[in-house]
């Protein structure tokens, strides 16, 4: 396979310090924490290096290296969902992705491996197994298979939640970027609501479905444009780069702003006082690390993580959750408008938002790869 590895960093000769491999490719729910988790570790230990390894179809091929690190890889190995016939498929295309990455990890010097679930981790895993310390993270409520045959062979365990299905795993949340786990809202408040154009003092929701958008959030939330104006509520929409909306702007109120994509994630939360999203992992860890109510709508396919991952919030104070199937713009007229007009309301969600928040995971687990290391 090819790889975009080498000396990108300074053009100097590498460092002689530890070499951590991440393996947490596809989704950026898998990569983001890898990065963090890479930016701790060089904060720790500035002499170390770090390799991410990743397939030629994930984001990781353009995320990876704009933050700087080397990117290895290796032929990707789809994941079943549940335990089915395609099980017995998986030794095919595991045999030959576990001899690829067995030879990057001797090429680049390998100390540990810390795999983060999904097609990348499991051969990452295999290919590690008795040769390199190994490192599991889990992020979801729900372990995934992947993880599940990392953790049986892991020096350490650790998760963002309990009962996620790994025996003994040290409960840490997720690895966030320093930009969110050292945000201050109100300080970049002003300075957020000028980068996008939205009414300086009137209530903001931020809507979001992820990083290509969720058309069911999108044909829910657009149409109620005029009545969230007349509530004098401002929305920051982020649609998804292959869809659009179209919004009715009532003039003299504050601003409906719709983007493609939102690519300063913290002014985008500094700018809002709740938040209409999705319930993956990341994006839970996030809206609880800044204290964010919010409106969970999860995805509604997979094996129910997402409602899982919501969960703790929702329990807590910090958030609703309404069903993908439930959301119309009639439920958003009812529910969401009401809230957003409720300035009370949202102060005591943002406040238990905050509590359930973690922001100390990404050095958390730094200390701990460094420390097996050391083994």
């Amino acid at each position: 396979m090819n790889s975009h590895s080498g000396e990108v960093l300074t053009g100097h000769p590498a460092p002689s310090g530890p070499c951590v491999v991440v393996a947490g490719g596809g989704t950026a729910g898998h990569i983001e924490p890898a990065l963090a988790l890479a930016d701790a570790v060089m904060r720790l230990r500035p002499d170390a290096r770090v390799v991410a390894l990743g397939t030629e179809r994930g984001l990781e091929n353009k995320i990876v290296p704009a933050r700087g690190y080397p990117l290895e890889l290796i032929p990707p190995v789809p994941m079943p969902r549940k335990p089915t016939l395609d099980l017995l498929k998986l030794p095919l295309n595991v045999r030959g992705a576990v001899k690829q990455t067995r030879e990057v990890l001797e090429r680049v010097g390998a100390d540990v491996v810390v795999g983060f679930g999904g097609y990348v981790a499991l051969p990452a895993y295999l290919a590690a197994r008795g040769r390199v310390p190994i490192v599991v993270h889990e992020a979801n409520a729900k372990a995934g298979l992947a993880n599940k045959v990392g953790a049986k062979f892991a020096e350490h365990v650790a998760a963002a939640v309990p009962d996620s299905g790994l025996t003994d795993a040290q409960i840490i949340g997720i690895p966030l970027r320093q930009s969110i786990t050292t945000l201050n809202r109100a300080a970049l408040r002003a300075e957020a609501r000028r980068f996008f154009g939205l009414d300086p003092h009137a209530p903001v929701l931020l809507v979001f479905g992820g990083s290509q958008g969720a058309r069911s959030i999108n044909e829910a939330v657009a149409p109620v444009a005029a009545e969230f104006a007349r509530a004098g509520v401002g929305v920051l929409h982020a649609y998804g780069p292959k869809n659009s909306v179209a919004v009715q702007q009532v003039p003299g109120r504050p601003p409906y702003v719709t983007v493609p994509y939102l690519e300063r994630m913290d002014l985008a939360y500094a700018a809002a006082d709740a938040v209409l999203c999705r319930s993956g992992a990341m994006t839970v860890a996030e809206v609880s690390a800044v204290g964010l109510p919010a409106v969970f709508v999860p995805l509604p396919i997979g094996n129910g993580e997402q409602a899982l991952n919501a969960g703790p919030v929702v329990s807590a104070g910090g958030g609703l959750l309404v069903p993908d199937e439930e959301l119309t713009p009639q439920k958003v007229a009812s529910l969401v408008v009401p809230l957003m007009a409720d300035r009370d309301r949202l102060a005591q969600m943002s406040r238990a938002t905050l509590g359930t928040g973690r922001r100390e995971a990404d050095e958390v687990l730094a200390r701990t790869v460094l420390d097996v290391i050391k083994k």
